[in-house]
């Protein structure tokens, strides 16, 4: 089991403090110059038949994709972390007040990616389409078996974490601006990955083996369901790269953008957290057949 509590989480979680406004707005604008993903999340540079103009705009493209996606993750996160304080509201203070400061939390990145996206439309001159509505895709996550929906979350809070440390914090070619907004949402996600450690725990706790199965499970349908989103999220920002550059590219120029897309966001989304060092020890904990099934399964998102 974890040693994190919501006591130490919340007064860890108090400590940061930053507003939407002062990230983005007024004077506060993206560098259509720079790129907007590091090379580890973007992964444009193997697209050798591209100009580096075109890379760096199918770069940004899939920034804006980032924005969006993220957006859709946080429109469900917020109302299972509330659906699941709710029963705790005659409980443990600390932990009533933990998961109420991650709710609210998660409201203020919903209104921060859209600010973004918002800047990045006025600002990119064409069109990015982008997979939702949000509210369906969250409807078919949280109709997942609870620790599923769990499980997935807490991979989506270490892929925040993975982002920014590894690839993220070190690169100074990135705009600053985007930079900031990477490093103001690893600020918080980091206390809500121990906070979802917590919710993980609490709903395995009752659970035999046979339960805990269920839960993998059920975190793999997810899996599953999101990475056909990806996909089609590739599709939408390869026919944006044509036309904000102007170029139509070959069918085998199109099939390696699709499928270098593909894997660019498989990792991005869903194997950088689930090869996360913690994300995998709260599996083992769980079972170490359940994180020996999730180690063998990886690697295709890798």
């Amino acid at each position: 089991m974890s040693t994190y509590t919501y006591q130490h989480t919340l007064q860890s979680s108090q400590k940061v403090n930053w507003k939407v406004e002062d990230l983005i707005g007024g004077e506060r604008r993206l560098d259509f110059s720079r790129s907007f993903l590091p090379e580890s999340l973007a992964r444009t540079a193997e697209l050798d038949f591209l100009t580096p103009a075109e890379r760096r705009t199918l770069d940004q493209i899939r920034g804006h994709a980032y924005l969006a996606i993220f957006g859709i993750v946080e429109e469900f996160i917020l109302p299972f972390v509330l659906d699941h304080a709710r029963p705790q509201l005659a409980g443990d203070d600390w932990r009533v007040r933990a998961l109420l400061q991650f709710a609210g939390e998660e409201a203020k990145h919903i209104h921060l990616f859209r600010r973004f996206r918002e800047e990045f439309q006025r600002g990119f001159g064409h069109e990015c389409a982008v997979i939702g509505p949000a509210d369906a895709i969250g409807s078919a996550v949280l109709a997942h078996d609870p620790l599923g929906v769990a499980l997935a979350i807490l991979q989506i809070e270490w892929m925040t974490q993975r982002h920014w440390v590894d690839s993220v914090r070190d690169d100074g070619s990135l705009d600053a601006q985007f930079k900031s907004l990477l490093k103001h949402h690893w600020m918080e996600e980091a206390q809500h990955a121990k906070l979802d450690t917590l919710m993980v725990e609490a709903l395995a706790e009752d659970l035999d083996s046979a339960g805990r199965a269920r839960g993998l499970d059920a975190y793999l349908a997810i899996g599953t369901f999101l990475d056909g989103g990806l996909a089609q999220q590739v599709e939408l920002d390869l026919q944006a790269f044509e036309r904000a550059t102007g170029r139509v590219l070959t069918t085998g120029e199109r099939e390696r953008v699709r499928a270098n897309g593909i894997q660019a966001a498989r990792w991005t989304y869903l194997g950088s957290g689930m090869t996360h060092p913690e994300f995998l020890a709260t599996l083992g904990e769980l079972g170490p057949e359940l994180r020996a099934k999730i180690e063998s399964v990886a690697p295709a998102f890798c």
